[in-house]
């Protein structure tokens, strides 16, 4: 895209004035986009335009129409949840291009910034539960929801393959458990999943968490968020030495929080499904395309036979997975 077209956004959009090209600054941490901050005469923005290939190790392609996935995400969490997304500002879907409110690293520091800085506040984690439960539950009710996130395509190739059939792959012997994982998450429609609620995508805001980077938005298994979100707390717990038991205090008081919107369902049952998600997406971040960037050989030896054994283990609630994911 070239320099003209990415000027003629902001002016077309109102974010700047005629003839004023902005001030683009690259932002570091895309895996799957290109992500600026923007500074012209009318404020400061963030931008992000989705790639066709992803910056990892592995061949990782994915439709760049996710774009306006992750646009309609946060349209309709704004509603829903005032200032937990960043206020969306423009989108240009023939550009692949949307605008949104910038949020200062002083005020909105990343979750993983403070947890890997070995601060983990548990209170924090409850909100983040609060936050996740309170979206599930207001989208499980929202009958124009299922058709706008109709993204199965887009959340196979970039959750269901990349993770649960990648890791298959590497662990013959756990084939059949990682490819019903598949089937039964790809089959259950009952709620808004962002798909990447995680500690790099969560902003520690002076007023609750900020959801970021909802590119695999898609109406589909609510379990998946929280086992999501959970996998990275679990991984945090195990390798780092300092903030390791409020990490895991953090990780129950999530748990707790959440399940007191679960209304949409059986809570036993999106607890037992969450149950083995956890540990798969737990061996996924160490053998599937998108593994943690922050452990060593060791820990990465370490989580594997752990994750591997509690898959095994088939546990029927995601308090009983948490417990032995951390023996």
């Amino acid at each position: 895209m070239t320099e003209s077209s990415l000027t003629a956004f902001l002016e077309e959009n109102g974010l700047a004035a005629p003839g004023e090209s902005g001030d683009w600054t690259p932002l570091a941490g895309g895996v799957s986009s290109d992500i600026w901050r923007v500074t012209t005469s009318r404020g400061t923005f963030c931008v992000k335009r989705a790639l066709a290939k992803l910056r990892v190790a592995a061949d990782w392609e994915a439709d760049v129409g996710r774009n306006a996935y992750e646009w309609a995400y946060m349209q309709t969490v704004s509603a829903l949840r005032p200032g937990s997304v960043p206020l969306p500002l423009a989108h240009d879907p023939a550009r692949g291009l949307f605008a949104m409110e910038w949020l200062p690293p002083g005020t909105h520091p990343l979750w993983k910034s403070q947890l890997l800085g070995g601060v983990a506040d548990p209170g924090f984690a409850e909100m983040v539960g609060d936050l996740i439960g309170s979206i599930h539950a207001a989208s499980a009710v929202d009958p124009s929801l299922p058709d706008r996130f109709a993204t199965d395509a887009n959340f196979h190739a970039l959750r269901l393959d990349a993770y649960f059939l990648a890791t298959a792959r590497v662990h013959d012997d756990l084939s059949d458990i990682l490819t019903g994982l598949v089937r039964q998450t790809a089959g259950t429609k009952l709620a808004l999943v962002h798909g990447d609620v995680s500690p790099k995508n969560i902003l520690a805001g002076p007023d609750g968490p900020v959801l970021l980077d909802a590119e695999v938005a898609w109406f589909g298994d609510p379990a998946f968020d929280l086992a999501f979100c959970l996998t990275h707390l679990i991984i945090k717990a195990k390798v780092l030495d300092g903030p390791g038991h409020e990490i895991t205090t953090a990780a129950r008081l999530l748990v707790e929080r959440y399940f007191r919107h679960v209304n949409w369902e059986s809570p036993e049952r999106l607890s037992a499904r969450a149950a083995m998600l956890l540990p798969a997406l737990v061996l996924a971040r160490i053998d599937g395309k998108s593994p943690v960037e922050y452990l060593d050989n060791g820990q990465q030896g370490t989580l594997r036979h752990c994750a591997r054994g509690v898959l095994l283990a088939s546990p029927k609630t995601i308090q009983e997975s948490i417990a032995l994911l951390l023996l």
